[in-house]
């Protein structure tokens, strides 16, 4: 059993070396064994069909797949005496990317010391950031761990932990970002954390539609566990040692005690369901890589829901967890019943949908989307351009720091990032802010 055990492990690795085509399993076996046995063939036509529609498996799950198959256990026993490995690679996979990826010009990373050298760290570092036995989230951790953690309230009542990387974690996501997950594209659909694209073009494609239909997604980060980021990686065509690393860097998994008593506003059944929800290792909100991944992971989602916005006759945009679609007369007579096919093609994508958010906003109602009107023309909220023009006058008249209850550092950037988000979607009350902003006395 040990043999055959060894002889499926070594097997499995041609079956992941490549496309998972019938084709280049055969190929590839036939060169690793020396010779085309009449068994292989129709061993890659059963792997194949039992892998069809998946995404690609881990290595154990091939091996564990071997070891069940009729077919191999036939040939095992028939044939071990002169079944041999002929060609055999311990030190290195090659990369093996999925078609589509192959133009993308990713890295080539192909052992852990590859990837070592590739992030300038030795091994013990590699695997001490990579934090794969979940050291970090054990209870109290140390000042060593390689997170801050801020637990803010929302509207709602419910609970979002900011998890922000260290200097040296966020340095090494910034790398990853930027010369692997930057060259991933994204779905068109997709506006969130996407270069070029914004809540301004997220919105602009539902704006003077009859009826708007807004879904809201429930613990969004959360929600994309390490094994869909190790897989993301594995699609890219890391081998399996180098994905596991590369989604241990860009996961986290909180420490339970945290905080062992919730914030006076939050409900405890909500903190502990937040508890348990973070405790299990995820993308975090505040690491550079968790928006480029979390739109990779959403990439066949953004199909699903494209194509059936494209059937219903509507339009479709995301920006990260708020769904957007909207359309004209057809659409209006069909949308009950679409939001309930959209809202199960989400469920089975694995993301949890916050129904109390969810609308139907026809003409007679305002159309609202991530704060932005879409009526007849984009426009701001009023009752926000209020509140900001209110505070404004009282920076105006009282002084700048009688209004900065929430302390932020940089006031003055944080007031004029705001201004210029108001002219950038509407210019006239934009330029009313502006001349209120400029008469503030700044110390």
């Amino acid at each position: 059993m040990a043999a055959q055990r060894l002889f499926a492990r070594m097997l499995a690795h041609t079956f992941l070396a490549g496309e998972l085509s019938i084709k280049e399993i055969t190929a590839r076996s036939t060169r690793m064994l020396g010779r085309q046995w009449r068994w292989l063939n129709p061993l890659a036509r059963r792997f194949v069909r039992e892998v069809v529609g998946q995404v690609r498996p881990r290595h154990r799950d091939v091996v564990r797949f071997l070891q069940q198959d009729q077919g191999f256990q036939e040939a095992w026993v028939k044939h071990r005496r002169r079944l041999f490995i002929a060609e055999w690679r311990t030190d290195s996979e090659p990369m093996s990317p999925v078609a589509a990826a192959a133009s993308w010009h990713l890295p080539s990373i192909e052992s852990v010391g590859d990837l070592a050298h590739w992030l300038n760290l030795t091994a013990s570092e590699l695997e001490w950031f990579a934090d794969l036995k979940g050291f970090n989230s054990r209870p109290d951790p140390s000042p060593l761990s390689h997170y801050s953690y801020r637990v803010l309230t929302k509207r709602s009542g419910k609970i979002r932990l900011i998890e922000a990387p260290k200097t040296r974690l966020k340095k090494l996501q910034q790398q990853i970002l930027s010369e692997i997950l930057d060259k991933v594209p994204p779905h068109l659909a997709s506006h969130g954390f996407v270069r070029g694209r914004s809540i301004r073009t997220f919105v602009a494609s539902h704006v003077g539609h009859r009826v708007v239909l807004r879904i809201d997604l429930s613990d969004f980060f959360p929600s994309f566990r390490a094994a869909r980021i190790q897989t993301i990686f594995r699609v890219l065509g890391y081998p399996e040692p180098i994905a596991d690393l590369f989604g241990g860097i860009c996961t986290n998994a909180a420490p339970r005690d945290l905080s062992r008593k919730p914030p006076f506003d939050v409900n405890p059944d909500d903190w502990r369901e937040s508890q348990a929800l973070h405790s299990r290792p995820h993308l975090p909100q505040g690491a550079p890589t968790s928006p480029a991944l979390a739109n990779i992971c959403c990439y066949r989602l953004d199909c699903r829901l494209s194509g059936l916005a494209k059937v219903a006759g509507a339009m479709y945009t995301r920006y990260a967890d708020d769904l957007a679609f909207s359309g004209d007369r057809e659409f209006e007579k069909h949308v009950e019943r679409f939001a309930t096919h959209a809202a199960a093609i989400l469920l089975e994508e694995g993301f949890h949908v916050n129904f109390h958010k969810t609308r139907i906003m026809r003409q007679g109602v305002r159309q609202h989307l991530v704060g932005l009107v879409a009526n007849d023309h984009m426009n701001v909220i009023r009752r926000d351009f209020d509140r900001l023009k209110a505070t404004l006058t009282n920076c105006v008249r009282h002084g700048p720091a009688s209004q900065n209850r929430d302390a932020h550092p940089q006031f003055r950037s944080h007031l004029d990032g705001r201004v210029a988000f108001v002219e950038s979607i509407n210019p006239q009350k934009g330029a009313r802010l502006r001349r209120i902003f400029a008469q503030i006395r700044w110390q």
